[in-house]
């Protein structure tokens, strides 16, 4: 057996666990809809910061201009007329100090389009000073660097900002929320920038028309980075990505815990299955786990119930051929001794003699092998045959029918004076009667069991002659079957004179023989009853035998019992 470093079964469980981890994880770190609720948030708060400047620019940066009266005279007042636009010079120290107080970058746009200030422009006496942020930094930890720097490949993109329009400064070309806002309508806009190292990067820009009298005198745009909207979704993250690695030592030591439970007791099985494989002897053992109460347990106590049968049937089939070498052994023992006998007799009576001996054993050898490979094909037939519905009512009926068809064939066959037993009981002739059987099943009765019909009439067509030939002339043999609960129960008793005491349960011992007195030796092997109970144990059911008393201390024959299983 190959011995393995890490087993498979923990890989997979491994991998199984931290997989269902890492889909919760890419769910939990999308945050598109979080996202979404923070760049929302921080838009009204930006279009709330514009209608704020918009109002105060509309009332304290703009100068009113007289106007002639119109040449229809139509007017606004009776001598003339006024207008008002934006007036840089107040504009511009107004948009700075706004901008200052809110760290957003505030462009005013004049009725034409024209950029009148930027609060990051400053215009002073030595000249144009443009204002810029300087990027974040780089952490001087390179752990702290090369986890940044992985945060920003491989998570900054999700959810993806490849959607949003670009974001480009036209020269001469106000923006298009700019435009909107002229037109008297507020417009905001998300935009996509490539930020320090090509990694992309929000911007919220919100432009509010600039009225005095609700007439538009220019727009005013407020403009944002999405950095705090991207400081905040990477909290959120860092915080996830700490509780996923809490959550991934506990996955992984509880994965390394519930595979040990399961992969080392299978491997202590799988070994132990091999030494019993590999070794000689029976000193392996299956390790009992019937304790644990799982599946593993219940595969240890079969594992052990197999290796219990297998050393069983090991043992049954070196009995087997222990037996079967007794067995043949004698007759071969006597065919020797008669055939080195046979050749320094010069009698030929003696030498006949010895050669009806020879034809004996050699009939006896013949029968003993048939009935050896009868037995041994026994078990492989019952584990391959499929059971069907057998009757057994009507299979007794059958074989007692059957039986006492050839008995009376054979009576009427023998002559007078030629039976057995000549003037026995009941023979008017001087013909001895044969034993009748009587069959004592209920009527109606549905006595059906699954099995092999054929062989369950083999083990009945045994006890039916067995209890023939123990049953004297003119007895009676009977075969009753009753149904008790979920079992059917077959009884043969005959009349003979039952069975040696002690000797109940050797009668089913393979080559055990007891046969009637004056039978001729050797016509039996021994193996009827042995295979009869071989049959019903792999039917699920049992046989046993028991002598008959009539009376105190008399015997009256014997009852082989059988109960099967209904179906």
């Amino acid at each position: 057996m190959r011995r393995r470093g890490v087993s498979p079964l923990t890989l997979r469980i491994l991998a199984v666990n931290v997989l269902a981890l890492l889909v919760l994880l890419a769910g939990l770190l999308y945050l598109g809809r979080y996202q979404d609720r923070l760049i929302q948030a921080e838009t009204e708060a930006l279009a709330t910061e514009a209608r704020i400047f918009a109002s105060a620019l509309g009332e304290g940066a703009v100068n009113r201009i007289l106007t002639a009266p119109s040449p229809t005279g139509a007017s606004t007042t009776d001598e003339g007329g006024e207008r008002f636009e934006l007036a840089p010079e107040l504009a511009r120290p107004m948009v700075r100090r706004l901008a200052e107080a809110t760290a957003t970058r505030t462009r005013l746009y004049d009725i034409d389009g024209h950029m009148l200030s930027d609060s990051r422009v400053l215009v002073g006496s030595q000249g144009r000073i443009e204002i810029r942020e300087l990027p974040t930094p780089p952490a001087g930890d390179p752990v702290s660097r090369a986890i940044n720097d992985l945060y920003t490949r491989l998570i900054d993109v999700v959810p993806s900002r490849e959607g949003l329009p670009a974001y480009r400064e036209a020269p001469g070309r106000p923006n298009p929320d700019v435009e909107r806002a002229l037109g008297g309508e507020a417009a905001a806009t998300v935009w996509r920038v490539d930020g320090e190292g090509g990694d992309p990067e929000l911007l919220l820009t919100v432009a509010v028309p600039v009225q005095r009298y609700r007439e538009v005198l220019g727009a005013v745009l407020l403009a944002r980075s999405g950095g705090e909207i991207d400081r905040a979704i990477r909290s959120v993250r860092f915080d996830i990505l700490r509780v996923f690695g809490v959550a991934l030592l506990v996955t992984v030591a509880l994965s390394f815990y519930l595979a040990g439970t399961i992969a080392r007791p299978i491997r202590r099985l799988a070994q132990a299955a091999d030494r019993l494989r590999t070794s000689h002897g029976r000193h392996a053992e299956i390790p009992d786990l019937t304790r644990r109460g799982d599946e593993i347990g219940e595969l240890s106590g079969v594992l052990r119930e197999m290796t219990d049968a297998l050393w069983t049937r090991m043992d049954a089939i070196e009995r087997f051929a222990a037996d079967v070498a007794h067995e043949i052994k004698n007759p071969l023992t006597s065919l020797r001794s008669a055939v080195e006998t046979a050749g320094r007799v010069s009698d030929p009576r003696h030498r006949d003699r010895l050669m009806a001996i020879i034809a004996d054993d050699v009939q006896r050898l013949d029968r003993l092998i048939s009935d050896i490979s009868n037995a041994s094909r026994l078990d492989a037939e019952l584990s391959r045959a499929e059971p069907e519905p057998v009757d057994i009512g009507l299979l007794l009926t059958m074989l007692a029918e059957l039986r006492q068809t050839v008995a009376e064939t054979v009576d009427e066959t023998v002559p007078a004076g030629g039976g057995e037993a000549p003037g026995e009981a009941g023979a008017e002739d001087g013909r001895a009667m044969p034993p009748c059987i009587v069959i004592d099943i209920p009527e109606g009765e549905r006595l059906v069991v699954p099995g092999l019909e054929g062989r369950l009439t083999q083990v009945f067509q045994n006890l039916i002659d067995n209890a023939l030939s123990f049953s004297p002339p003119g007895g009676v043999v009977r075969l009753s079957a009753r149904r008790t609960g979920r079992t059917v129960t077959v009884v043969v008793s005959d009349q003979g004179p039952g069975i040696p005491e002690g000797k109940e349960e050797a009668i089913f011992d393979r080559f055990y023989t007891e046969r009637p007195a004056g039978e001729k030796f050797g016509t039996h092997s021994g193996l009827g009853l042995s295979i009869a109970k071989q049959i019903i144990s792999a039917h699920n059911g049992s046989i046993s035998a028991r002598n008959r008393q009539v009376s105190e201390g008399a015997v009256g024959g014997a009852d082989f019992t059988v109960i099967l299983p209904l179906l």
